[in-house]
């Protein structure tokens, strides 16, 4: 058995389990990409097609991972057939489980229209006027430590780097062997810390969105949906901070790999470690905190005569929200736990396409 593969899986199953169960984790106003009013969610209908969603994806996650370990008996250790192979199952992976989706979001529709729930609610939308004005995320100089380390990161390489080799390792296999190299030049050496300063600015972007993002407030119940969504959203931050300097402290240790020996399976353990723990930190706090904080417990009261405004058609196939006459830029994600952009604002689409440019560009730029 291919031990890169078995790895794999291994890291894989956390991200198998998390779409598995993302019905449960998003609003209660909210089911498959379709609004329905809150006391909905749980009827025995609701209840029998979030299990059935779960059962499907889970029975894909099963084949898609039976498929992998098999032909990691017919593998040898090769990067590049196992990256090729490792790509097109995910591809499909993703495919499926997004048909998948969109038989229950379609279910969802028809359920809707059927059973007209909002034809006795008058339908409004709640917006707090105070509601920035309270501590919603936590500041963003706590990524202070981050500039700190990676400035320090690159202090370091300058001071040392003589004692740098020639040749320096760029990516190592799951048994610890180095599978690129690149010659050394201040450009090479400096791609780690100029990530660092890259990851922290996105990372300072991903924070000030969470504070920024769109109110989604529960007309049904306002106060209690304030109170849930700050705590949402100050729970998020706090989780993006610890993993911003985190992963700071990470390429830190890597880059120290270029000037001290340090043992080559340590440095594929300790990223690995990483993405597991970060993997896993998400998931946990999408079950105890749910989308907007419909996981939290608090005060419950009686369902009324009003539900939140019906916007289904600014969402494209429940997912994608398109909405020319809505001046935010970022929003809750419909189905998921998470913020998303609002497609018909050209501004958005230039800040996520510069986002993915940099992320591709600098670490080409830098290597070349």
């Amino acid at each position: 058995m291919n031990i890169t593969i078995v790895l794999l899986v291994v890291i894989l199953i956390p991200v198998f389990v998390s779409l598995m169960f993302i019905p449960y984790w998003t609003r209660k106003t909210e089911s498959f990409g379709v609004s329905i009013p809150g006391e909905v969610y749980h009827s025995p209908v609701l209840k029998a097609m979030r299990k059935q969603y779960a059962l499907m994806t889970g029975n894909l996650s099963i084949l898609v991972m039976g498929i992998f370990l098999l032909f990691g008996f017919f593998i040898e250790n090769d990067e590049n057939t196992i990256s090729i192979l490792f790509g097109i199952i995910i591809a499909v992976y993703i495919i499926s489980s997004f048909l998948i989706y969109l038989k229950f979001h379609g279910n969802m529709k028809a359920l809707k229209v059927k059973e007209n729930w909002a034809k006795e609610k008058s339908q409004q939308v709640f917006i707090d006027m105070h509601f920035r004005e309270q501590k919603i995320t936590y500041s963003n100089l706590w990524f202070i430590f981050s500039f700190i380390i990676a400035f320090a990161t690159i202090a370091l390489t300058f001071q040392s780097y003589h004692q740098i080799p020639d040749r320096i390792p760029m990516q190592y296999n799951f048994q610890g062997e180095v599978t690129n190299w690149a010659d050394k030049s201040y450009r090479s050496v400096l791609i780690m810390p100029i990530m660092q300063l890259y990851l922290t600015l996105l990372f300072i972007f991903i924070n000030t969105i969470i504070a920024k993002a769109k109110q989604q407030i529960n007309a049904e119940k306002p106060e209690e949906s304030v109170r849930r969504n700050i705590i949402f959203r100050r729970r998020w931050s706090l989780y993006i901070i610890i993993t911003g300097t985190a992963l700071t402290l990470m390429f830190s240790f890597i880059q120290l790999s270029f000037i001290y020996p340090i043992n080559q399976q340590l440095l594929t353990i300790v990223p690995l470690v990483f993405s597991l723990a970060v993997t896993l930190g998400a998931i946990i706090l999408s079950i105890t905190t749910g989308q907007g904080g419909s996981r939290v417990k608090t005060s419950t009261g009686e369902n009324g005569d009003i539900i939140d405004r019906d916007d289904d058609k600014y969402w494209k196939l429940g997912q994608f929200y398109f909405n020319k006459n809505d001046p935010a830029l970022f929003l809750e994600k419909r189905f998921g736990v998470g913020w998303t952009i609002n497609f018909a604002r050209p501004l958005a689409w230039i800040i996520f396409v510069a986002i993915i440019l940099l992320a591709v560009g600098i670490p080409i730029l830098l290597g070349a």
